[in-house]
């Protein structure tokens, strides 16, 4: 019998940019699909056997009537990520979210965002490389940095640095790239850049509870720092706690930042629906 495999989504956060909704509830599928809908659905047909959602205070209601206690066959669990508002602007940041789901994490998981699709091939590559690795190997995706920046306007993105192996030796976070400019930046077209998608074990979440466990306490008087779980991995890597493999895929990322991004991503699935006719 193989291992459990979870699939662990981030989405407690409301979007300011979409007036406070919650744009994982875009409808962008030819079957008017829910944006996480998609992106569900092409996670399940890579093989895992768990749902996890980190939710937030507000988030958590909607996400339990849509998705109950049971999707397509599949037990659906939901952790809370929390803060002190007396003390906190915002929640702690992405280490801290997965780490609220600690107490449900008790297999290889693979942990993304809920905002963007990744693609059925991206999935199936990290399931796989579960079935072919040891506990202490992780990996995540890298896709093309000229493939996920806008056609105007500045993004930050986190680039990879690989050794000859395709091991992730360092990841970066580089501010206000430019499809126009990518020398401003020291960057390339075809960096491989990180999405947030990564394939680990329980036991990288515990070492990214002792980091967060450390962070907090450094930064307790500001209200707005956030423990960044790129910046969290790169960290684990570096102290040889982590290994990380790194793949490229045959699919192309989309995702919604903005409110005009949801026609775009409906456009890009029509056609590719209309394709696979």
């Amino acid at each position: 019998m193989e291992k459990d495999i979870a699939i662990v989504y981030m989405v407690a956060g409301l979007s300011s940019r979409f007036g406070g909704k919650i744009k994982q509830f875009a409808k962008v599928g030819i079957n008017n699909e829910t944006l996480i809908e998609y992106s569900l659905n092409q996670a399940i047909k890579s093989g895992i056997t768990k749902i996890i959602f980190i939710v937030g205070e507000k988030t958590e209601q909607p996400f339990r009537e849509l998705f109950k206690e049971n999707y397509q066959g599949i037990p659906v669990y939901y952790a809370l990520q929390i803060y002190d508002k007396k003390e906190r602007d915002k929640p702690w940041g992405t280490t801290d979210a997965l780490c609220s789901a600690k107490n449900l994490i008790d297999c290889p998981f693979i942990v993304c965002n809920g905002d963007d699709i990744y693609g059925e091939n991206t999935f199936k590559i990290l399931v796989n490389h579960f079935k072919k690795n040891k506990e202490e190997n992780g990996a995540s995706v890298g896709f093309k940095l000229i493939n996920v920046i806008p056609e105007k306007g500045k993004v930050n993105r986190g680039i990879f640095k690989t050794n000859q192996n395709q091991e992730v030796r360092e990841l970066k976070e580089v501010f206000n790239i430019e499809k126009n400019n990518f020398e401003a930046t020291n960057t390339k077209p075809d960096n491989l850049t990180s999405m947030n998608i990564y394939a680990l074990y329980p036991k990288t979440v515990e070492h990214l509870c002792n980091i967060l466990e450390k962070f907090k306490k450094d930064n307790k008087e500001n209200r707005t720092s956030e423990c960044l779980l790129p910046n969290n991995i790169s960290e684990l890597i570096q102290k040889n706690l982590l290994r990380l493999k790194l793949y490229q895929t045959p699919d192309k990322w989309i995702g919604i930042t903005n409110p005009e991004d949801e026609e775009i991503v409906r456009k890009i699935l029509r056609n590719q629906f209309q394709t696979n006719l």
